[in-house]
């Protein structure tokens, strides 16, 4: 049995790990969601996260997955004769486009191997048919450690394809790498707080448009738990439209404070340091999934070019050093293996990390 009083340090691609300082601020006495004192709180941390993320626009608190703003970016953004594209380049992007399906949405997909990237010329040559009120895109696939080139196609979005909704999931992309989501253009952008924000998951972040906004409020049974127009409301008042995790809130707003007195471009430059560590020693040792040109800052996913046990070394250094990495997601399992560099670990940490699994391969052999 797991001993849970004694927890693993991750080095999984989330939840990733909680450094007490964090841990501190979810045992903070509680406080009425609808009092003064959670006012307070709700309007500092949505304007802290406003500079983040570089939006003067909307940005709303789910207590829930980033799994729920899959769900209600379709079902608030889009009218029941609007077809959706959905474009995919594994796990999550793929099960986007299921879930909008699951939604009753019309949806079509635009889809590369695992690994490769989705580039702008794909996009416009699906979008070029007209078709199209929207489209998902993955900022950062989590399952394959690649990063999509969100700037290139921003660029071309807004110059061919201004009225084309934009939905982007950046779960494990957002504070780890750039976004400045007014200057994208994008409509709904959004992440769970289990990745980057190094906090326990139970809370997701979402930047919303004012034209998405709008938008929703035409459209016909969007729901009521994730309701922009419901949400926009009590936004207004710095509430949430249902009881919100407030520990969560309180550790996001005191992450938020450490980020920006880091300041954004140095938060960025910090992961990409960590994710040039941990990229060179794999290209040293095995090599990398994903061409490196789209390799992401926030994980790494490598190829077990040496066909390690991946399951036993984890196994292993769990058992040697109460850490774990992460093996390759879904059909990739064994194939790959993933190690996460985003949050508050440090490359003193990765230095372990890497230590060890280089001590079970050596071992193995």
């Amino acid at each position: 049995m797991a001993d849970w009083k004694n927890p693993p340090r991750l080095f999984i691609p989330g939840p990733v790990q909680v450094y007490d300082d964090v841990l501190r601020q979810l045992a903070r006495p509680t406080l009425g969601h609808r009092g003064k004192e959670y006012t307070q709180l709700h309007g500092d941390t949505v304007d802290m996260l406003k500079k983040i993320l570089f939006t003067e626009q909307n940005v709303f608190l789910s207590t829930s997955s980033a799994s729920g703003i899959w769900e209600a970016a379709v079902r608030n953004c889009l009218a029941p004769d609007e077809t959706l594209l959905a474009t995919g380049c594994g796990a999550f992007s793929d099960k986007w486009a299921s879930v909008a399906r699951q939604c009753g949405t019309n949806v079509d997909e635009l889809k590369v191997d695992w690994g490769k990237p989705i580039l702008p010329e794909m996009i416009d040559e699906k979008l070029a048919a007209g078709k199209y009120a929207a489209m998902t895109l993955v900022h950062n696939e989590t399952s394959t450690g690649l990063t999509n080139p969100i700037a290139d196609i921003s660029e071309m979005m807004k110059k061919k394809y201004p009225d084309v909704l934009v939905f982007v999931d950046s779960v494990s992309g957002m504070v780890g790498l750039p976004l400045k989501f007014d200057e994208l253009g994008w409509d709904v952008a959004f992440a769970s707080v289990q990745k980057a924000f190094a906090i326990p998951p139970g809370l997701a972040v979402a930047a919303v448009s004012s034209r998405a906004l709008e938008k929703s409020k035409a459209v016909p049974n969007r729901g009521y738990y994730f309701n922009f127009e419901l949400w926009a409301k009590s936004a207004e008042k710095s509430q949430t439209l249902v009881t919100p995790n407030i520990p969560h809130i309180m550790a996001l707003n005191y992450q938020c404070e450490k980020l920006l007195k880091e300041g954004m471009e140095n938060a960025w430059r910090r992961h990409k340091d960590m994710a040039d560590f941990v990229r060179t020693w794999a290209k040293e040792n095995f090599d990398l999934f994903c061409d490196e040109k789209y390799a992401s800052n926030t994980l790494t996913t490598i190829n077990n070019t040496k066909g390690i046990n991946v399951a036993e070394t984890i196994s292993a250094i769990q058992q040697k050093h109460n850490t774990i990495f992460g093996n390759g997601y879904g059909k990739l399992k064994e194939q790959t293996f993933r190690i996460a560099h985003m949050g508050d670990i440090t490359i003193h940490d990765l230095k372990d990390l890497l230590a060890w699994i280089e001590e079970e391969i050596t071992r193995g052999n």
